[in-house]
């Protein structure tokens, strides 16, 4: 199971052929399974261009797979500790959202997709964040 990141719904939805939005049209393709979080779904909305974009963007995406922190104070605390070690390693976030996100990606077994460095230096230090 897939978490898509807002990187590449962008890059999907604006026909950028990155190779994380060509990994996602196979994703499509072979009707595996993938979702959103709450804050993925919100950053894609912001990213639309237009009233129209917005309402066609919230229409797909509130249809989809949502994953949401299994503890409502415990999994951020675990995000704010993913910050923090990657920190100490010497890697700085620039998104407390990613560290969240990346917590629910570790929680639910999730594999992220993403076109975003900040998942990338994360998986670097955190063993059990999985890449796509």
């Amino acid at each position: 199971m897939y978490l898509v990141d807002t990187s590449v719904w962008l890059d999907f939805f604006r026909n950028q052929p990155t190779q994380a939005a060509k990994k996602f049209e196979d994703i499509l393709d072979r009707n595996l399974s993938f979702g959103i979080t709450s804050h993925i779904y919100q950053e894609t909305l912001q990213g639309a261009n237009s009233p129209k974009d917005f309402l066609n963007l919230q229409a797909y995406l509130s249809t989809q797979k949502f994953y949401h922190p299994e503890d409502p104070i415990l999994s951020y605390e675990k995000a704010a500790e993913l910050y923090v070690h990657c920190r100490r390693k010497g890697i700085t976030i620039r998104s407390t959202i990613d560290c969240l996100i990346a917590q629910i990606a570790i929680e639910q077994k999730l594999y992220v997709l993403h076109r975003d460095r900040d998942f990338t230096k994360m998986a670097e230090v955190v063993g059990d964040l999985q890449m796509a």
